[in-house]
């Protein structure tokens, strides 16, 4: 058995194990994403013109911006239908601005930073795992299984949560009350048939995506609180060459579990239309309903990891170690419960008309301009949506703000105002655009002349292809996840000041986007995007900058 204390810098990655999660009031999972098998299929590319970019002569960044438009980010992908489906009782996204972590995946899903393939769609020799999530409600079960299954899913491991309560929530006809004892141990007969149907329904989906979907990690989200229950949950899976993984959230200090009672009212379709009071207080009575009857992991021939206080500290019992448990625990040493935005902002405009990526150049009077008003957009922003919280009885002081750019000149001298008002400004040179190479200075009509085969194969797939010399969108995806796991590990406001190429990637993340997405995000100069977390998925909201004009190109 493996203890570790962690403090805010977690250290390289522990001992890991398999996964598997479960919880009894969550969100509804998704139908099936029909994502081709290769990106240079027969289907209709986003093409060239999906690279809007500050470098307009950079044709990996943006140098085909002038010739072609790309629409906004309401822009339906194939990975992107609008199918209603019922396999995982969730409609798919049909929007870039629809976080898709619940939408199901096919069996030849491709993700943004998977590194390669096989031909079971399973990676790292790790076979089938399933994540059981043990704990209490309001422990941040919900949140451990969604963030779980977006970084997993981001490496390529195809992954879906299964959460019991949307289940529960389709078993239970429309206008229908939950029985008052269906969270009750002693429950009767017929609230025991209901819950035993609710859990085969779950389980069928697991076994479905396992053998039908080629799925590698299933996350069950459930309460589990017996260890009888979870002896049984080990055996059938090991039957079906499952390994069972369990992952335990505890927690014992009041200002998390009312944090996490305030996030799961606000966002769980169980309390839609509720009054928030209400809502609280039937949240607190279904938690002290299941304290009583409670048991703690402590079966010592199961493979588990207890996570305490949303990562305060990690147990570890019997692992055995692999590479895939091994990035699982490393994931969870850095995850905390997120409550702060994440804001992405383009860098103002340069001095020179078309630069060049070689000559980093600095802002311009207009650029300087754009900084001063973006740094007063934001931070009135944040002062409305403080006192708009305060007004709904959140009374916890304003998230302190931290603001990243990259080590290129222009985004640095953008974050100036920032710095000047006292905020903490950090260069992180992971953050720097895609490289465009041989391509560097070319226009469009010269990059196709010059490199006309390239120009094709780019059309064909514009997210991982790479131009002579070049990063492509897949490369800078696998460069940006040391900045992935940081931004998981801090708790407060974040903004990002970055290229439109490092922004997309970024939001692809954090809104599960597939790789045709990504290419084809838009970032308007006059806009701030929000990324607002939540335990269920992650929301978008975009801030307007009156008195800057709309542009795509420097």
């Amino acid at each position: 058995m493996i203890s570790l204390s962690l403090d805010s810098s977690p250290s390289p990655s522990p001992s890991p194990t398999v996964s598997i999660s479960s919880e009894d009031h969550d969100r509804p999972p998704s139908p099936m994403a029909n994502a081709p098998s290769s990106f240079a299929s027969s289907l209709s590319p986003p093409g060239l013109s999906t690279f809007h970019a500050d470098l307009a002569t950079s044709p990996i960044t943006g140098g085909f911006a002038s010739q072609m438009h790309l629409s906004p980010p309401s822009f339906t992908s194939p990975m992107r239908t609008q199918s209603v489906g019922s396999k995982y009782l969730r409609r798919q996204s049909s929007s870039v601005d629809e976080d898709a972590v619940h939408d199901a995946l096919s069996p030849t899903h491709v993700s943004p930073a998977q590194l390669y393939s096989t031909e079971s769609g399973r990676l790292f020799h790790a076979g089938k795992i399933c994540i059981v999530l043990v704990g209490l409600p309001a422990r941040g079960k919900t949140h451990l299984a969604v963030s779980l299954t977006r970084y997993l899913r981001w490496l390529g491991v195809k992954t879906h949560a299964f959460h019991l309560g949307d289940y529960r929530r389709v078993h239970i006809a429309p206008g229908t009350d939950v029985p008052d004892d269906y969270f009750l141990v002693n429950a009767s007969p017929s609230t025991v048939i209901l819950r035993q149907r609710v859990m085969a329904a779950c389980k069928a989906d697991v076994y479905r995506f396992f053998e039908e979907d080629r799925g590698q990690v299933a996350i069950y989200d459930a309460v589990n609180p017996t260890s009888a229950g979870r002896r049984v949950l080990v055996k059938e899976f090991s039957q079906r060459g499952i390994q069972t993984l369990f992952i335990e959230s505890i927690c014992d200090k009041p200002e998390i579990i009312e944090a996490n009672v305030r996030s799961v009212k606000i966002s769980s379709p169980d309390y839609i239309g509720w009054d928030e009071k209400e809502a609280i207080k039937h949240y607190l009575r279904r938690i002290s309903d299941k304290i009583p009857h409670y048991e703690t992991l402590d079966e010592p021939e199961f493979s588990y990891i207890k996570l305490y206080n949303a990562g305060e500290r990690i147990l570890l019992n019997n692992s055995r170690m692999g590479y895939l448990p091994n990035r699982i625990v490393f994931y969870l040493m850095n995850l905390h419960i997120k409550a702060g935005c994440v804001y992405f902002a383009r860098a103002g405009k340069s001095t020179e008309q078309m630069p060049r990526y070689k000559s980093d150049p600095r802002l311009s009077d207009e650029g300087r301009t754009y900084a001063r008003i973006l740094t007063d957009t934001l931070l009135e922003h944040r002062r409305s949506e403080h006192t708009a919280r305060g007004t709904h009885g959140d009374n916890s002081p304003e998230r302190e703000l931290i603001v990243w750019t990259s080590t290129r000149r222009r985004t640095i001298e953008t974050s100036t105002e920032f710095e000047k008002r006292g905020f903490s400004c950090r260069q992180r040179p992971q953050l720097s655009q895609m490289h465009p190479g041989s391509c560097d200075g070319l226009s469009g009509k010269e990059l196709e002349k010059q490199f006309p085969e390239e120009v094709e194969l780019h059309k064909k797939d514009p997210y991982r292809h790479r131009f002579p010399r070049a990063e492509s969108y897949h490369d800078l995806a696998v460069r940006l996840e040391p900045v992935i796991l940081e931004m998981e590990r801090i708790p407060n406001d974040i903004l990002i000041i970055a290229h439109v190429s490092v922004l997309r990637v970024l939001y692809g993340y954090l809104m599960a986007c597939s790789p045709f997405d990504i290419p084809a995000l838009d970032f308007e100069r006059n806009e701030i995007v929000e990324i607002i977390p939540s335990a269920y998925n992650n929301k978008v909201k975009r801030i307007k900058i009156y008195g800057v004009e709309e542009s795509q190109t420097l």
